[in-house]
């Protein structure tokens, strides 16, 4: 069975080298394994750092577009039946390639696989193991299915992300105005055709850096528009191809509920409105995250929703990232807060 491995980048000079080595040193043979990595259009020292991997390695370089761009043009390239993609800031185990070629093989009607992962910090702070909890099936047949695609859709993110090319060759392209969380189109829409499956084993390390586009600690309101934009992207593009598949708009309900919420979220951190739409936001995110709580836990969701009415967004938002920063939020297990689906697990390097 052909494997392409697809390594996306762009200005990683610090970890592209070690993101191909991570490849290179799968405990399996490689000879049926193609690994492309597409330049989407570096101005560091990527492109000479790549070259040196050649001719194992075929590096691709196009203009800079986006992740968006940078898959279609290297989906187009690759010539396995399984692809793997992985960030150019991230590196996998090595028993990562086994480990979901066995599953996919064990699984012929299967279409995607994703797994746990190492958050990998590169200021100090101690790295992080984040696992679903569980090893799950699930598809978007029901609405229940969709809710909790909700909830472990973080596990099928670029470096997490095994699928079978015909699945793939369904979905593309990927709309280009998704400069950052492309992964994200491709693997909500893969269930919706496919079986999925999430191994509950940590088989990647995902870079947590301040060049990280997706995730970013502070504030800042650039990143934050353009997440914002890519995220109503994502609603309006995911849900007219679910439509068009015959999804249900229950199943579509669920599965962008917490999407419009974090977009909701940074609108009005940004720009303003009304009390309204705050309290809206926030009282639709309390419950998304629970069903069942505790008199405690409600009445801590009361005094937030409460300020909400009561601050302008601006302002809310504002305290809630220093709540947040301060590590405030831990203060939230004396109401008794439900756990949530994954499991967080702090752990020391070595």
């Amino acid at each position: 069975m052909k494997v392409t491995v697809l390594i996306d980048t762009y200005n990683h000079e610090r970890f592209i080298e070690r993101a191909i080595t991570s490849v290179l040193e799968q405990d399996m043979p490689l000879d049926d394994v193609e690994i492309l990595v597409i330049d989407d259009g570096s101005t560091d020292r990527t492109p000479e750092l790549v070259r040196c991997f050649e001719p194992r390695v075929r590096y691709l370089q196009k203009p800079n577009g986006g992740q968006a761009s940078a898959f279609n043009f290297g989906f187009a390239q690759a010539r396995g039946e399984i692809i793997a993609t992985l960030d150019g800031d991230d590196r996998w185990t090595k028993e990562k390639l086994r480990r979901v070629l066995e599953t996919l093989d064990a699984n012929p009607e299967v279409g995607i696989v994703g797994h746990g992962f190492y958050e990998e910090y590169s200021h100090g702070r101690p790295d992080g193991l984040i696992l679903p909890g569980s090893f799950y099936r699930l598809d978007l047949t029901t609405q229940q299915d969709a809710e909790l695609f909700r909830h472990v859709a973080a596990f099928f993110g670029t470096s997490r992300m095994t699928i079978r090319k015909s699945v793939l060759d369904r979905i593309l392209p990927v709309p280009e105005e998704l400069t950052i969380e492309a992964d994200e189109y491709i693997f909500t829409l893969a269930p919706a055709l496919r079986p999925a499956i999430i191994l509950n084993e940590p088989l990647c390390y995902y870079g947590m850096h301040p060049g990280n586009l997706f995730q970013f600690g502070k504030f800042e309101p650039a990143k934050a528009r353009r997440k914002m934009k890519v995220l109503e992207v994502l609603i309006r593009e995911l849900s007219a191809k679910l439509r068009q598949w015959g999804a249900s708009e229950g199943i579509i309900d669920a599965l962008f509920c917490g999407t419009r919420i974090e977009a909701g979220r940074i609108r009005l951190s940004l720009d303003g409105g009304s009390h309204l739409e705050a309290f809206s936001v926030e009282r639709a995110a309390f419950k998304a995250a629970y069903s069942t709580v505790t008199w405690r836990y409600q009445f801590f969701r009361a005094f937030v929703l409460l300020q909400t009415l009561l601050l302008p967004p601006r302002v809310f938002y504002r305290l809630r990232r220093w709540y947040t920063d301060k590590g405030l939020s831990r203060l939230r297990s004396w109401t008794g807060e439900p756990t949530r689906t994954v499991q967080v697990v702090e752990r020391r390097p070595g």
